[in-house]
């Protein structure tokens, strides 16, 4: 297949800043242009402006940087966001269903959004390239609005994504939170449009974190039906204290890790059709 065929792809870390670890196991796939795209979170205790310079030099002119946008527990907000648990964000249960059922203060909420993309352009020297937000918080009612409310006024060339799969993937009722993602993500879609602001084209990247998953095999079936310019997420990163304080997925961020660190990873990514787009 020569290079016109081939099909351009984001590979997208989470969780940049969530912990040392995670944090310089991203740059080095970064460096060593296994992935080329970062999300990180400003919110984590972990993060500062020099682990910000280490990811923009990583970076380079190679990899794409995001703001992961945090408001879920057990991180804490910048401003005085309501409501809290505990001086935290609540866990995602709490802030998806308030934002469904359109029961968030929307002025805290564009101020922490506001203040957050503030403190990416503070160490950063620039605004983001796009937005997501940790544990798809981007997706769901009300916090969808004041997000893309920010974006057009204070990042407009920023694109933001969507978690809807290809509609040509496989999909398995064993991944009900793609289902999920995908009727929340049509209308995000359809949102951003309104408001002039771009969206990857599809996404790809759920599973169950199930201690028994095989990611080279889940990757390969994250690609199904992936168009040009899709992406696909992913969390690699190492083990250390600040994770396992803060987060859950631990071992399997490492497996991740090793993954894109194999040989089985580029071949994969040939055999398919794809190469990592530049920004």
């Amino acid at each position: 297949m020569n290079e016109a065929q081939l099909r351009h792809i984001w590979l997208c870390a989470d969780d940049y800043g969530i912990s040392p670890a995670v944090s310089a196991a991203i740059r080095e796939l970064i460096s060593r242009r296994r992935i080329n795209a970062a999300s990180v979170m400003v919110v984590t205790p972990s993060f500062s402006a020099s682990e910000a310079t280490a990811l923009r030099d990583a970076a380079g002119a190679h990899a794409a940087i995001g703001l992961h946008l945090t408001l879920t527990a057990p991180f804490r907000p910048l401003t005085d966001f309501a409501p809290l648990r505990g001086g935290a964000f609540l866990p995602l249960a709490g802030m998806a269903g308030r934002g469904l059922l359109r029961r968030l203060d929307l002025r805290r909420l564009e101020v922490e959004i506001a203040s957050q993309l503030a403190a990416f352009c503070t160490v950063f020297g620039r605004a983001p390239d796009y937005v997501d937000g940790h544990q798809h918080i981007q997706v769901f009612p009300q916090i969808s609005e004041a997000l893309l409310r920010v974006i057009k006024q204070s990042a407009p060339q920023a694109w933001l994504r969507q978690c809807g799969r290809p509609a040509s993937a496989q999909k398995s009722l064993s991944d009900p939170k793609g289902y999920v993602l995908d009727g929340l993500s049509a209308r995000l879609r359809r949102l951003a449009a309104k408001h002039g602001i771009r969206t990857n084209p599809a996404f790809a990247g759920t599973y169950s974190f199930r201690t028994q998953a095989d990611f080279g095999k889940l990757f390969g079936e994250f690609l199904d039906g992936l168009p040009d310019g899709g992406l696909v997420m992913c969390h690699p990163g190492k083990v250390d204290a600040h994770l396992r304080q803060l987060d859950p997925l631990t071992d399997l961020r490492e497996r991740e890790y090793a993954f894109f660190l194999d040989e089985r990873f580029p071949q994969i990514l040939a055999e398919r059709g794809y190469e990592l787009a530049r920004p």
